[in-house]
């Protein structure tokens, strides 16, 4: 397995149709289930295994919308190699948006890479077994930490004691499509403070040829549920533009380049 085995083509086709096709779909709605639906349609095609870990959503305000309670899901996939207790890895991507935005690069440009990630490590074995997951109702619905991912929050505290012993590192993958470099963000608040994998992804961004962007107090995006637990987490992605969180969060805004650097990141952190 190598960087160059990645398909961007697979990311924008996901961007495409998320976007394109289903649009806006908040983590209790009917569209995010047909998003599901067909995300788990593309793991299975590349031979992974699925399982939907169910979980409840509360009501609240999501960004300026009113938006119901509800359940939602994480669709989690696997190899049959992951045994609790040995190392693992895993990387996840949100699949849900706010309600105003069809959210091509927040977040079907995350969700795009985690699919061709899948489709790369297809015939190819990994330096440790992987786990894929697109996360449920990340997008916030009220102010504080609580408000927010919930669908990473549920997988974290279903993780027994030896699972979390045993990760060793999850990449958030988290508005991919978007810059010339790639920030590779830390929880860590300080430049000052060592965040040993994030110095890894920046390793293997290097040995990708990616440029990349470190950021230091990033929490807004599913590694931090993880970080929140005392377990290792970065985020890739997070560049400003102008379609953030509206309706013209549309494919257009993604570029398939900054996809490519993202994916083959990735590629390149689990060989």
């Amino acid at each position: 397995m190598a960087p160059a085995d990645v398909r961007v083509a697979t990311a924008v086709a996901a961007v495409r149709h998320l976007a394109g096709r289903i649009g806006p779909r908040p983590g209790t709605s009917a569209a995010y289930l047909r998003a599901a639906a067909w995300v788990q349609q593309r793991l299975g095609e590349a031979g992974w295994r699925v399982e939907r870990q169910r979980f409840a959503t509360p009501a609240g305000v999501s960004w300026g919308v009113p938006v119901p309670a509800g359940p939602s899901v994480n669709l989690v996939a696997t190899r049959g190699e992951v045994r609790p207790g040995r190392p693992w890895l895993l990387v996840g991507a949100h699949l849900d948006t706010v309600p105003q935005a069809p959210g091509a690069e927040d977040n079907a440009s995350g969700v795009g890479v985690l699919l061709a990630v899948a489709e790369a490590l297809a015939d190819r074995r990994a330096r440790l077994p992987v786990v894929l997951v697109a996360f449920g109702s990340e997008e916030p619905r009220g102010p504080g930490d609580d408000d927010h991912h919930y669908g990473s929050r549920a997988y974290v505290a279903d993780l027994g004691a030896a699972q979390r012993r045993s990760l060793r590192g999850m990449v958030s993958l988290d508005r991919v499509g978007v810059g010339a470099a790639l920030p590779v963000g830390s929880a860590v608040g300080s430049a000052g403070d060592p965040d040993p994998l994030r110095a890894e992804v920046l390793a293997a961004a290097r040995r990708a040829g990616v440029a990349t962007l470190p950021e230091t107090g990033q929490r807004s995006s599913d590694h931090w549920s993880f970080v929140r637990a005392g377990l290792p987490g970065v985020r890739l992605g997070s560049t400003p533009y102008a379609g953030y969180h509206s309706a013209g969060d549309l494919p257009e805004v993604v570029e398939p380049a900054q996809l490519g650097r993202a994916a083959r990141t990735v590629v390149a952190w689990l060989r």
